[in-house]
């Protein structure tokens, strides 16, 4: 049994991940082997890039199947988090649905201010919940690169504050995902990715 799988579908940066990980000296396996997801002890779902093109590939591989039925600890990293929500603007995306929240495009305007998308450095995290931010104090400062955002719900376990309010991190079960990268987020990021190693 492995310890700790990284999810291989065609969307970018599992590598800083795997860094980030190498660090903590931890050596995941990388995979989109199905038995293999399925006996890790914990699973890790990174992402970047577009959700309907993801979308495509986990169908392709019956990874989107697999996913949804998964019982261990399971970490969803920035477009993996979109992945798991039930559906994205982006390419309106029919998504995984293990989080019953919308994913929408960030406003370029708000409050009379004007924002770039994407949201592209760093950014507070506040209204901390559960054992994933054990350790990390209130409005720690984490790095963000993301034009979508997950709405506030009833899974919300910490919010952020850009063109609009939203989601930076969520759990339900066995499922927790980031909005943000913390394998880009310094020690916060290292203490968030400590803390999923514990769960």
């Amino acid at each position: 049994m492995n310890d700790l799988v990284i999810i291989k579908y065609n969307a970018g940066n599992i590598q800083s991940v795997e860094y980030a990980l190498n660090r903590l000296g931890i050596s995941p396996v990388i995979t989109d082997d199905l038995e293999t997801i399925k006996s890790a002890k914990k699973v890790l779902f990174p992402g970047v890039g577009e959700a309907s093109t993801a979308m495509s590939y986990l169908k392709s591989r019956n990874l989107d199947k697999t996913i949804k039925e998964l019982k261990q600890p399971f970490l969803g990293i920035c477009l993996g988090l979109q992945l798991m929500c039930n559906h994205s603007e982006e390419n309106n995306t029919e998504c995984l649905g293990i989080f019953d929240v919308k994913v929408k495009k960030f406003p370029t305007q708000a409050n009379n201010s004007f924002f770039k998308v994407p949201e592209i450095g760093w950014n507070s995290i506040r209204n901390l919940k559960t054992d994933l931010h054990k350790n990390i104090p209130e409005n720690s400062y984490v790095y963000f690169v993301h034009s979508y955002y997950a709405e506030l719900n009833d899974h919300t376990i910490s919010s952020t504050q850009y063109s609009a309010e939203f989601s930076s991190a969520i759990a339900k079960d066995n499922f927790y995902a980031v909005q943000y990268h913390p394998e880009k987020s310094a020690e916060i990021g290292a203490q968030l990715i400590k803390n999923f190693l514990e769960i």
